[in-house]
Order: structure tokens, then C-alpha cells, then sequence
């Protein structure tokens, strides 16, 4: 037996993480990438894996340290049987001549064995930059130190760079290509000129301090990630908002009905979970809604699955948990998720996987307040339904002439005019608004 250490491998662009549950204790025998510990970003959690198969002898660290790169996780004995014995080298034997001193056995040469042929691999037509991108999740780049260097020297963002290794690792071929590829790219007019066609002015460097005094706050981790995603998403996608009100009257009554049921089964049902039932309804009805374009904006990727995100408020920022699977569950398991992805984003242990997949997003303010608002699309996908605080308002009945208080709920549907035209736009908001006013329509 031999006694390994295991270290933390490449993590990506962290410069340390936070370890939230040690997963392996001294004794335990562990296979190759069994989980040893799970750590925690600013953003997600992951499990960091075994290099090795062995015995646990000693584990190094402890829920709440920090962690990088190199740090010392474990130590771990190894079964020295299995591992590939040195071939002997073999020897002539030489029979001693009669009247003759014995000679010594001298063993043959030894060469080195000869290295296998490197895989050349075909030149590639460079594809579009980007076309290889799923936006809808976090991308983790796994690449050397020495790739990593070689990529800022580029100024190229391993974020955006498809690797070919092992388990998808960046080479400094894979960077190449990608410099390739968007140099290739064609340029419009105002990029030929120097330009970029979505660049602005620089933001003017302001000296605060004259006017006051002043304090700086660093941006969380998850802002500056959202941040630079809802830029892109906002000068990618061509933005239009339809507004819309509908009578939720009903609903809420029997949402209230039902508000006691739900909790004997420790569920808590809100508004969001039956305007989540209904939006699979809309995207069933309109599927245009439940696509994707294309990277070079030639085909529209219609999807035959339901999932639908939506924006948890936390501490650290605005995070985008997503309910799978939604045409299968009712209001009750919809409300279920809804809760379980809710705690996991407040406190920090959403895992990367559950903010992925997502169809359809809904940002709720409602309980906040505000009347209306432009929700940003939440690119790939090409449509948002944002709702605010719902109000009384006096609804005039044709049957009865007269005027009623009704409980009105504002809608505000922000969709890529590229995929979703206006007509269709206001149809979604229309469907929406029948299918909220009459609670029945959603158990069809």
C-alpha cells in the first residue's frame, strides 16, 4: 500500500470556494470520480470529484474552509498490486568457454519505446463564435494554467472556446480555432470602419469625490454575472412589451380555498405557481413562444418540453431557479418545486443543473408592488411574462349594466420581435387573461 494525496483540480475562474459538506470520512474505500466534497460559489454548488481509488486514510479540510486550486484534500492509500509493475529487462545467459574466465551476463540495450503518433486532427471550417453556446446555463472552462495565460495574452474568453480534450479541456488549439472563427465572421459596414455595430460611447470617468463624499460597494459575484448577461440579452434581442390586465378575481378566491388544504401537505400555494400552469398552457397554444433561434439566426429550435424559470429575488441578487417538466404536474407540485427551489436560492444551494433547461421565464412583483414594467428576455429563450401587484379596479358587466369590483392582475409580456410578432404577442396576453379569469380552464 501506498499512501496518495489528493489535491483540488482545476475549478474554473474562482479564486477560492467555500466548502459546504465533506463527503467521505477516514476508513471509507472510494472508486475514481466518487464525490468527495461539495462546494459552493457565488452562484452554484458543485461536487469535487476522486482522482484515485483507494482507502480514506486522512481527510484535510472541513466544512467552511475555503478552498483553491492545489489545496489539499484528502490523503488516500493506494493498492501498490494494482499498479503496473516495471518490466524486468531480460538478459542473455552466456555459457563460459572451457578454459576460460565466466563471462558476466550483459544485459541488451534498452530503447525507449516509441511514442504513438499524434493525432493530427483535420482543419476544421471555423465555426460562428458562439455557435457551440447553450446561454441558458453556466459555462465552466476547463483549461491549464499555461491555456489560461495564453488565452488572455489573446484577449479571448474561455467561457466562449468548445474544448476538444479529455472531458471537453480547452488546448491551445481549441483557443486558435476559436481566434480563427471570429476573425472569419463576416463584418458589417460599421465594423469594417473600425466599429463595432453594438458598441456605445465609453462611460466618462467622473471624479465623484468633488461633488460629496462618497463610499464604494463591491457588486456581488451574481450581480456582475447578471449584470453582463441582461446587457447582452438587452442590445442581442429586439425587445417589445405588450401589457395586458386579467380578472383574477376567482382564482384568488379559490387559491384561498385551497390555502389550508395545501398546508396540511406542506405546501405553500401562491398566485405564481397557477400563472406557471397557465403560461405551458399559452406556449402549448402559441409554440413560437417555446422555441429558440439559432446562433446565426437561420432556424428556430421549436422544444417539446415545458420548463419554465422564475426570478427569485436572494441577498446577493437576482438568481433564475427553473420548475421542470411542468405540462406533467399540478398546481400543488408545481407549488412544491416552487418552494423547494425558493429556499435552495436564499440560501445559497442551488445547484448549476436547476437553472438550466428553462422554456418560458415569469418575473412576479407582485408582492412588492408597481403597476407595470419591461421585463428583460432571458436569452435563449424569446419571451418573459412579468406581473405586478394586483388591484381592485371597477369592471364594467355587460349582463348586468352595471359596474363591479373586480380583482385585476397587470401583465407585462416582453418578447424577441425577431421570433414572436406583435399579432402573436397580444394573442399570448389574451390567453393568459382567459385562462387566469377562469380557474376551471386550467385543469383542461
Amino acid at each position: 500500500m501506498s499512501v496518495k494525496d489528493i489535491f483540488v483540480p482545476d475549478i474554473g475562474d474562482f479564486d477560492s470556494v467555500d466548502i459546504i459538506d465533506v463527503l467521505v470520512s477516514p476508513g471509507d474505500i472510494i472508486a475514481v470520480d466518487d464525490s468527495l466534497v461539495t462546494v459552493e460559489s457565488d452562484k452554484a454548488s458543485m461536487d469535487i470529484p476522486a482522482s484515485e481509488a483507494g482507502v480514506v486514510k486522512e481527510v484535510k479540510v472541513k466544512v467552511g474552509d475555503q478552498i483553491a486550486e492545489g489545496h489539499l484534500l484528502i490523503t488516500l492509500e493506494v493498492d501498490t498490486a494494482t499498479e503496473a509493475a516495471p518490466a524486468e529487462v531480460p538478459t542473455k545467459a552466456v555459457e563460459p568457454v572451457k578454459g576460460e574466465a565466466p563471462k558476466v551476463a550483459i544485459p541488451e540495450p534498452t530503447r525507449p519505446a516509441p511514442e504513438p503518433p499524434k493525432q493530427v486532427q483535420p482543419a476544421a471550417k471555423p465555426a460562428p463564435v458562439g455557435a457551440h453556446i447553450d446561454t441558458n446555463r453556466e459555462v465552466k472552462s476547463h483549461a491549464s494554467p499555461s491555456i489560461r495565460k495564453f488565452a488572455r495574452e489573446l484577449g479571448v474568453d474561455l467561457k466562449l472556446v468548445q474544448g476538444s480534450g479529455k472531458k471537453n479541456r480547452i488546448l491551445q488549439n481549441d483557443v486558435q480555432n476559436f481566434v480563427k472563427g471570429e476573425l472569419a465572421k463576416p463584418r458589417s459596414d460599421s465594423m469594417a470602419s473600425g466599429g463595432n455595430a453594438l458598441s456605445t460611447l465609453a462611460m466618462p470617468v467622473i471624479d465623484f469625490t468633488k461633488f460629496g463624499d462618497i463610499q464604494t460597494k463591491p457588486l456581488s459575484r451574481i450581480k456582475k454575472l447578471s449584470g453582463a448577461n441582461l446587457h447582452r440579452n438587452w442590445v442581442t434581442a429586439p425587445h417589445v412589451t405588450q401589457f395586458d390586465d386579467a380578472d383574477i378575481t376567482d382564482l384568488e378566491a379559490f387559491r384561498k380555498d385551497m390555502k389550508a388544504e395545501a398546508e396540511k401537505r406542506g405546501v405553500k400555494l401562491t398566485l405564481l405557481a397557477f400563472l406557471i400552469k397557465a403560461s405551458v398552457n399559452a406556449l402549448k397554444a402559441y409554440p413560437n413562444f417555446n422555441a429558440s433561434l439559432s446562433v446565426d439566426g437561420d432556424t428556430l429550435i421549436m422544444k417539446n418540453y415545458y420548463n419554465v424559470g422564475f426570478a427569485c429575488d436572494t441577498p446577493d441578487g437576482l438568481v433564475v431557479p427553473v420548475v421542470k417538466d411542468v405540462q406533467n404536474k399540478d398546481v400543488l407540485a408545481i407549488a412544491a418545486d416552487l418552494m423547494d427551489l425558493s429556499g435552495k436560492a436564499r440560501e445559497r444551494k442551488l445547484k448549476v443543473e436547476e437553472m438550466q433547461g428553462g422554456c418560458f421565464t415569469i418575473s412576479s412583483l407582485g408582492g412588492i408592488g408597481g403597476t407595470q414594467f419591461t421585463p428583460i428576455i432571458n436569452c435563449p429563450e424569446v419571451g418573459i411574462l412579468g406581473v405586478s401587484r394586483a388591484s381592485i379596479k371597477p369592471i364594467y358587466n355587460k349582463a348586468t349594466g352595471e359596474f363591479e369590483p373586480r380583482l385585476m392582475l397587470p401583465m407585462s409580456l416582453s418578447y424577441d420581435h425577431r421570433v414572436v410578432d406583435g399579432a402573436d404577442g397580444a394573442r399570448f396576453t389574451s390567453h393568459m387573461r382567459m385562462m387566469l379569469s377562469d380557474v376551471r380552464r386550467l385543469l383542461l
